[in-house]
């Protein structure tokens, strides 16, 4: 009798390893959903129990006194039994560490309790007390079932439930068999037929429920899958409209951008030739007048230059950036250079009743293209000037500054306007990014380009009076 006592505990052990073997090389194999920790523990604790419980039946004399591996292996018994328990309460919340702890406790107080009985009590108090314990990890672990079936339905939980309740049974009827026994069992021969069919029940039961745990972690696995290949297909669509979009928009903004950058061109040049179109057009009342003196006709000349030369400089500059022209310099006295801008600007200046006041230190010198660093003071000094238009003050000023510092020379223009707005501030350098009516933003980013190329730099800053101050710094000998 021991020995098929021995057998069956064998068999089912071996059934249970080879589920457990299966179940992690399958799960090891998967990246999207790792196996709960919690019935796969159950699993392995299950199966020492069962290998050192079918064992000790070999080896077993006195079923009164059993040895100490009977304690071990009911101890693992029990433990599997909450690991499983565990499980199905972590389908609902998560685990915490106090609740570990108490159930390690339990555990222990369990095998101190066994030992007890298996030194003190006799066969049926030791398989009552496995059998209470049974129970209440049983009909906890029903319980949670139910709550998660109630929150997604789930046909492996089902079977689990069906499970739990067979061994919720059959443990219970073990404890009604050992009642109903009239006599006090001392040898294994003694033991009931139906209490081993019992117990060989239950732990057929277990075996079915990690099954349907174990179907229930692949049918997981499947809707993971399914979701995941969903979510690539939904991944590609929307990087296949994004494509579409970014085209579309590509397409958009060169049109755009063409156009724009078109007429910030046309109002970069616009102020030489209007200049030279006003100076055309005095020169020919001044000849149908017959009023054209030699001193007057050579003023006129030598502007018409000027303002010639000025946009032959705007189209240079822009023909650099596209072509990468190597840069003509020479020595540029700073100084002269700003006279030379604000004679340009003068009528302007005027006729908008701005004053201006320079503060220059002696010998600002650079090795620079003189049209283009002309191009740039006179950006700067435009852009004042179009900033002190709109204001209603009498003291409308632009303060020109021009000061060695370690790195070279600084100059900068600054007014008393109204200043810009932090969003404005934000894309004052970029290009088509112009705050005024007139232009589109083509003017900063070109003088930005300019002083960069030559290995300089340009920015911004609030003045005193909370108008707007430009700044740039070039090296001394630029590159």
């Amino acid at each position: 009798m021991k020995l098929l006592l021995s057998i069956y505990f064998f068999i089912i052990a071996i059934i249970q390893l080879g589920l457990l073997f299966g179940i992690y090389h399958y799960y090891r194999s998967q990246n999207l959903l790792r196996p709960n920790p919690y019935w796969m523990g159950s699993l392995l604790v299950s199966v020492l129990g069962l290998c050192i419980f079918g064992g000790g039946i070999l080896t077993l004399n006195n079923i009164v006194k059993p040895d100490f591996n009977f304690t071990v292996a009911n101890t693992l018994f029990v433990a599997a039994a909450s690991l499983q328990a565990l499980f199905c309460l972590s389908l609902n919340r998560p685990i915490t560490k106090g609740l570990l702890r108490t159930f390690g406790i339990s555990i222990l107080l369990f095998g101190v309790v066994f030992e007890y009985f298996r030194l003190n009590g006799n066969f049926e108090i030791r398989t009552a007390l496995v059998a209470f314990f049974y129970c209440l990890f049983y009909i906890w672990q029903i319980i949670e079932l139910s709550k998660k079936r109630t929150q997604m339905p789930s046909s492996q939980l089902a079977y689990l439930q069906y499970a739990s309740y067979g061994e919720l049974f059959f443990a219970l009827g073990r404890v009604v068999i050992l009642v109903a026994s009239t006599i006090t069992i001392t040898e294994m021969q003694q033991i009931p037929q139906t209490l081993i069919l019992f117990t060989i029940a239950q732990l057929v039961m277990n075996t079915l429920s990690y099954i349907a745990i174990g179907g229930y972690w692949a049918e997981q696995i499947a809707k993971t899958n399914v979701q995941s290949t969903l979510e690539n297909q939904e991944i590609k669509r929307l990087l296949a409209e994004r494509e579409t979009l970014i085209s579309s928009l590509l397409r958009a903004n060169k049109t755009a951008s063409t156009g724009a950058l078109s007429a910030s061109i046309a109002h970069e040049l616009n102020q030489p030739l209007g200049a030279s179109s006003l100076n055309i057009q005095f020169l020919q009342k001044k000849l149908a007048a017959g009023e054209l003196s030699p001193e007057l006709q050579n003023e006129i000349l030598n502007t018409l230059l000027a303002d010639n030369q000025r946009a032959a400089n705007v189209i240079r500059t822009l023909r650099s950036i596209f072509t990468d022209e190597k840069i003509t310099t020479e020595k540029v006295d700073c100084g002269e250079l700003i006279q030379t801008v604000l004679s340009i600007a003068k009528p302007e200046l005027h006729a908008k009743n701005i004053q201006v006041v320079l503060r220059l230190e002696d010998s600002l010198y650079l090795s620079a293209n003189r049209g283009e660093l002309q191009q740039v003071v006179l950006n700067l000094v435009n852009n004042a000037i179009q900033a002190l238009i709109p204001i209603e003050r009498l003291d409308k000023q632009i303060t020109i500054y021009g000061t060695h510092t370690d790195h070279g020379i600084e100059i900068s223009v600054e007014d008393n306007g109204r200043g810009l707005s932090q969003e404005a501030e934000a894309l004052l350098f970029e290009l088509l990014s112009g705050t005024k009516k007139t232009g589109m933003g083509l003017g900063l980013w070109l003088c930005k380009h300019i002083i960069t190329r030559y290995g300089g730099s340009i920015w911004f800053e609030v003045a005193p009076e909370g108008g707007a101050k430009f700044v740039f710094q070039l090296p001394t000998k630029l590159a």
